[in-house]
């Protein structure tokens, strides 16, 4: 397998990458267990970053940082940057329409759990401080952030709305390792669901991916 251009990781196992650049479409040997271990590595990466180089800052504002970190448009990009969209090996009904944020983002998640198999955690942690440096540049720096339920629900109620809600989709995981997928549904519009270890974290994952769908769309956040 060829390497892939400007991917910050030398592989020693090479069969690690070439199972995360696999859509579960492709075939039986595929990424989601990769993407699995590679959500929770990336979690605490940008967890412990946060927490060491940001000591005045509460547990909720560490939260919605992190959440911007790992976002799913940010993660997609990511994917993108480095070079992994278009090598990703998917089934024959993806070939044909452009990969969604979603994918792509499991795509980097898969990549950054099969760095962690190949060479450990400081590896992983090496590749994402390197390939979400602008994102985590910003989280470390930044004076204010969103916090997004709070400013999902100024937006759906600024002209009289009713308040957003929130749907839980999927409840999965062990006891001890739950998983939550959630959507928010704004003026009876359902937007991107997102998951989350716990259902707090589910909803802000979710109301950050509204808030960006109705960014795009022209909508006035402040």
């Amino acid at each position: 397998m060829q390497p892939v251009p400007d991917l910050p990781h030398a592989f020693e196992d090479p069969s690690l990458l070439e199972e995360a650049l696999t859509h579960a479409s492709a075939g039986p040997r595929h990424n989601e267990r990769l993407e699995f271990l590679g959500d929770t590595v990336l979690d605490l990466i940008v967890a412990e970053a946060l927490f060491t180089e940001r000591a005045d800052l509460p547990e909720g504002e560490l939260t919605v940082r992190k959440s911007h970190v790992v976002s799913r448009p940010t993660l997609a990009e990511a994917a993108d940057r480095l070079g992994l969209t278009p090598r990703l090996r998917v089934g024959k009904g993806l070939r044909k329409v452009e990969l969604s944020a979603s994918v792509r983002a499991g795509l980097y998640e898969a990549v950054v759990g099969a760095v962690h198999r190949d060479a450990g955690l400081e590896a992983a942690r090496s590749f994402v401080e390197t390939s979400l440096a602008e994102a985590l540049g910003r989280a470390r720096a930044e004076a204010e952030v969103v916090v997004p339920k709070q400013r999902l629900q100024e937006l759906a109620q600024r002209d009289g709305g009713a308040p957003p809600s929130y749907e839980l989709l999927e409840e999965s995981g062990e006891a001890h390792a739950p998983r939550f997928r959630v959507r928010a549904v704004v003026a009876g519009t359902p937007h991107p669901d997102a998951w989350g270890s716990t259902l707090k974290e589910a909803e802000r994952r979710a109301a950050l991916l509204a808030l960006e769908a109705l960014e795009g769309d022209g909508e006035e956040l402040a």
